[in-house]
C-alpha cells in the first residue's frame, strides 16, 4: 500500500481461486498419512505446514506417533488459487471396549466405538482402502486397492507400520492359527494373485488366475481359497506352501466368498447383472468341497446385481448385498431359498460382516457414506442406525478386547 499526502492509492487485485485440502471430518490418529487433494484448481502447486508432523516430498502429509493434542494448518497454492484445512489430531483407540473399523476408500481408516457408533479417530493410510480384517491380538491390515503398501495398525501400544509389495490388494483376511495375513491381488505381473504376509514382513505371493478378488481362509486345513472375477475360477492355495493346489471353475463373475465353519460348503457370489455389460443376472451358489472334485451343488434364483455375502452358520443364514436394489437378500445357506424378504438399506451396499457376540450384521453403504446395522436374529434395523461414517465405505472390521 502506497500513501501519497491523504490519498490512498489500492494495489491492484487479481482474482485468485480458492479451494479446499481435503481431509477427513475426524481427528486423525498418531501415525497417519493424508494425501494432499486440492479442490478447487489444478497442480501443480506449493504446499506449507503450520504445526506439528511433516510433509513428504511424495505429497502427503505424514501425522507424527505421538502428537500433542492441538491442531496443524496445512496450506496448498499457486498462481491461482489457495487452500487450506486444519487436521485436529486424536489420542489411539482404547483397548478396553469393542471397536468398529470400517474401510474407507477416500479417508483411511475409520474408528467407531461399538457401542453408540460414534468416530474416535482416523487412520489416514495415504492409500484407497478396500478391505479391513482384525484379529484377537488387535491388529488391523487394511488394503490399498490403488497402490502396494499394506498398513497394519496394532492398539497396544499403538503402532503403524506399512509393508511394501503387496500390490492392488482387494480382499485381506488374517488366519487365526499362524496369524498371517493373506490379500487378494488383482493384478501382479499380469495375473491375479495371492500375497502372503508372514512374521517379520517376510512376502510371498502366487498367481491364482485372472483377477483375484474376494477370499476364505480355511484355517485349520490351512487352506485359502481365492475368487478370479474373471476368468469365473476359484484357486485353493496351501496356506504355508503358498502352492496352488486347484483351481476349478466356479461361475461367472465370481467375486465374493464365504466358508462354511467345517470347511465342506463354499459359498460364492455373481457379480453380474442383465441390465450392466454382462448381460446376465447375478446369483448366488453353493459348492461342495467334500468331493473328489468341488462343484457347485446349490444355485439362488436370479439376483439383481449381488456382490457382497456374509455367512450366519448358527442360523444357517446367508447374506447378500445387492448394490444395484440397495436390498439384501436373506437366503437360506441349506438351499440358496430365500427365508425372508430382502431387507432394504442405503445406497451401493458392499461387503457385509457378522459380529457373532453381538447377533449383528454390519453394511456398509458406499454410496452413502454410511453403515447400516441389523439385528441377524429378529432381522431388524437396531437403533441409531444407519450411521454416518468416511466416504465412500467398503467393509466392516470388529473387534473385541480379551
Amino acid at each position: 500500500m502506497l500513501v501519497f499526502g491523504a490519498a490512498v492509492a489500492r494495489m491492484p487485485s487479481a482474482r485468485r481461486a480458492t479451494g479446499r485440502i481435503e481431509a477427513a471430518a475426524w481427528p486423525y490418529l498418531p501415525g497417519s498419512i493424508v494425501p494432499l487433494r486440492v479442490n478447487g484448481f489444478a497442480p501443480p502447486f506449493g504446499a506449507a505446514l503450520l504445526g506439528p508432523g511433516q510433509l513428504s516430498p511424495r505429497g502427503f502429509y505424514e501425522v507424527p506417533q505421538a502428537p500433542e493434542p492441538g491442531t496443524a494448518l496445512l496450506v496448498a497454492g499457486n498462481s491461482v488459487g489457495l487452500a487450506t484445512a486444519s487436521v485436529r489430531f486424536a489420542a489411539p483407540p482404547p483397548r478396553d471396549r469393542p471397536l468398529l473399523a470400517v474401510a474407507s476408500y477416500d479417508d483411511g481408516l475409520i474408528f467407531h466405538d461399538a457401542g453408540d457408533f460414534s468416530v474416535l479417530g482416523v487412520l489416514g493410510t495415504g492409500g484407497a482402502p478396500s478391505d479391513v480384517a482384525a484379529d484377537s491380538l488387535g491388529r488391523f491390515a487394511v488394503t490399498d486397492t490403488e497402490g502396494t503398501v499394506l498398513t497394519l495398525a496394532t492398539l497396544a501400544p499403538w503402532s503403524v507400520a506399512r509393508i511394501d509389495g503387496v500390490s492392488f490388494g482387494d480382499e485381506v483376511a488374517i488366519d487365526r492359527t499362524t496369524r498371517d495375513i493373506f490379500v487378494t491381488d488383482r493384478d501382479l505381473k499380469g495375473s491375479g494373485a495371492l500375497t502372503r504376509v508372514g512374521a517379520g514382513a517376510n512376502i510371498t505371493s502366487v498367481a491364482t488366475g485372472v483377477t483375484a478378488e474376494g477370499l476364505a481362509v480355511d484355517d485349520r486345513r490351512q487352506i485359502v481359497y481365492v475368487a478370479n472375477a474373471n476368468d469365473g475360477t476359484i484357486a485353493s492355495i496351501g496356506a504355508r506352501s503358498m502352492r496352488r493346489l486347484e483351481r476349478f471353475h466356479a461361475v461367472n463373475r465370481i467375486f465374493s466368498l464365504a466358508l462354511a465353519p467345517d470347511g465342506t460348503r463354499l459359498y460364492g457370489i455373481s457379480n453380474q447383472s442383465a441390465g450392466s455389460p454382462f448381460g446376465a443376472p447375478g446369483a448366488a451358489v453353493s459348492l461342495a468341497l467334500d468331493r473328489p472334485v468341488p462343484r457347485v451343488v446349490a444355485r439362488s434364483g436370479n439376483l439383481g446385481f449381488p456382490i457382497g455375502v456374509a455367512l450366519d452358520s448358527a442360523r444357517q443364514t446367508l447374506f447378500v448385498t445387492d448394490e444395484g436394489l440397495n436390498t439384501i437378500y436373506v437366503l437360506d445357506a441349506r438351499t440358496l431359498r430365500p427365508k425372508h424378504s430382502a431387507l432394504h438399506t442405503c445406497a451401493t451396499p458392499w461387503k457385509p460382516s457378522i459380529d457373532s457376540a453381538s447377533e449383528r450384521l454390519y453394511v456398509p453403504c458406499a454410496g452413502a457414506n454410511a453403515i447400516d446395522v441389523f439385528n441377524v436374529r429378529t432381522l431388524r434395523r437396531v437403533p441409531h442406525a444407519p450411521f454416518t461414517t468416511g466416504s465412500y465405505p467398503l467393509a466392516v472390521a470388529i473387534w473385541h478386547p480379551k
